[in-house]
């Protein structure tokens, strides 16, 4: 664990430079020990892939106090996952389709599978939120599986409906909002990943994992999901 300080009211703690699961569960446990423990000196966390953003309260304490505060806190918090099973799981129902996944037949292309073994890789196993960011609600995922972590574009799109589900090497990811990128989308999903209403803003966090359902058209428009949003 390194901690670096940014300037008089930001720190990063770090975690080490390789993301992973077990990274993954650190960043995961260092954030709530510090939510918990210095809820009187921190005003914001930024979780990421190896790192915690730490802002605090520069009244309160100096980048020297609040090194010291973080190393206490952490050398408390548990090592490893209490269980899996207190990780919260959501599960994303997912159309895919060329018709709202346009780069569905590249990737097929690029794994030599047909849409049925790609949608199965894809939805066949859990991931992780190893981050949150570039816009609001953004959950970057991972780890894709090798035989269809397709390279992001490289020329971006100048608009990607919300609620796209696209690849980008070894993440995935759901787009909350309408917004340019350059993920190869495969799908979409009708389920809203950002809330404004909400206290937690986000559907999902920092250490929560994800679950992908394939469903039909019909599903996707029963749900409240859009075809014509290309």
């Amino acid at each position: 664990m390194r901690i670096d300080a940014v300037n008089e009211s930001t720190c990063i703690v770090y975690f080490g430079d390789r993301i992973s699961d077990d990274t993954a569960a650190l960043v995961r446990r260092a954030t709530e020990s510090i939510r918990h423990d210095l809820a009187h000196l921190v005003t914001d966390l930024v979780p990421s892939y190896t790192s915690v953003m730490v802002c605090y309260n520069p009244n309160l304490t100096d980048r020297f106090g609040i090194a010291a505060q973080l190393r206490q806190t952490l050398a408390r918090a548990p090592r490893t996952e209490q269980t899996e099973s207190g990780v919260n799981t959501i599960e994303l129902p997912v159309f895919y389709h060329p018709d709202v996944g346009p780069d569905l037949d590249e990737v097929c292309r690029f794994s030599g599978l047909e849409h049925d073994e790609v949608i199965h890789i894809h939805s066949g196993q859990s991931y992780r939120v190893y981050a949150i960011g570039f816009s609001p609600g953004f959950a970057y995922l991972g780890i894709t599986d090798p035989r269809i972590a397709l390279p992001r574009k490289s020329t971006p799109r100048q608009k990607v409906p919300t609620g796209s589900v696209g690849i980008a090497g070894s993440q995935t990811a759901i787009y909350p909002s309408a917004t340019p990128g350059g993920w190869q989308i495969i799908g979409r999903t009708p389920s809203r990943m950002i809330d404004w209403d909400s206290d937690s803003l986000a559907l999902v966090q920092v250490g929560d994992r994800v679950r992908f359902r394939a469903i039909d058209r019909q599903e996707f428009i029963a749900l409240g999901g859009h075809l014509d949003e290309l």
